[in-house]
């Protein structure tokens, strides 16, 4: 006897819209997103499409109506709750465009709560995009099947990311000049932490002592090897999850 196929199948179209959603509510979509259901996955009506509000979870529903120019879907059953995401925020130096793009990608597939863009004197970029790195956040979140999207905090200066940052939350500092084994750092801590990592040239050595004098500052190395900025965002981040995130039994 033939299985069952999967409902809603797992090719359905996956949205994050304004919310909160609701059984019954009707949503309707225009302009990327419309384009994007309509001329892209060329949906018609009753077809399924997954959708996430990031507040109340994931959804199941249907399109009702798909037009030239705007697409209408019925919201029928809640699929999953929001997710409970680690309490762990990056803190990256800006970089170059394209790198930088990557980290942001990279960061909400891993999980991270959090994105807290940080200015450095080495610092090759100084602006973000909000719009854009909205875009690329929210992409990855629908092609992860996240339920929840990390917040994106107007990039700052070293210099007023450490003096407003908040009592009881660690701060592991990527320092090339080496400090505790990452691994070991992370599974010693219990609570909300958060990781800062350099640009292209690195920290200066007075943003280092500015850094290492900060009571809530840990410094940790990662390995024997001098990183590019997105690698060393990217890996100490699957790092933390794999010790005390949602990767282990532990976080």
């Amino acid at each position: 006897m033939p299985a069952t196929p999967a409902w809603p199948p797992k090719s359905a179209p996956r949205l994050f819209v304004p919310g909160p959603l609701s059984e019954g509510a009707a949503v309707a979509l225009d302009g990327g997103q419309s384009h994007y259901l309509g001329k892209v996955m060329r949906v018609a009506t009753g077809d399924a499409v997954i959708l996430c509000d990031d507040a109340t979870g994931e959804w199941y529903a249907r399109v009702a109506q798909s037009g030239k120019r705007d697409v209408v879907l019925s919201v029928e059953t809640l699929l999953r709750p929001r997710e409970s995401v680690p309490d762990f925020w990056l803190c990256p130096a800006l970089l170059k465009k394209d790198r930088f793009d990557l980290v942001l990608e990279k960061a909400t597939e891993l999980g991270v709560c959090e994105v807290r863009p940080v200015l450095t004197r080495r610092c090759v970029a100084d602006k973000l995009n909000p719009e854009r790195a909205r875009a690329i956040v929210t992409e990855a979140a629908e092609q992860c099947a996240r339920t929840a999207l990390p917040a994106l905090a107007e990039p700052v200066k070293l210099d007023a990311l450490l003096r407003d940052w908040p009592e009881g939350r660690a701060l592991f500092f990527a320092d090339e000049n080496g400090g505790a084994p990452a691994a070991a750092a992370f599974a010693a801590h219990s609570g909300p932490a958060a990781l800062l990592v350099g640009p292209e040239g690195g920290f200066d050595d007075a943003e280092r002592a500015a850094i290492r004098a900060h009571p809530a500052a840990r410094a940790i190395t990662l390995g024997p090897r001098i990183l590019r900025g997105e690698t060393a965002a990217i890996a100490a981040t699957a790092l933390w999850m794999g010790t005390r995130g949602d990767w282990s039994a532990t976080g």
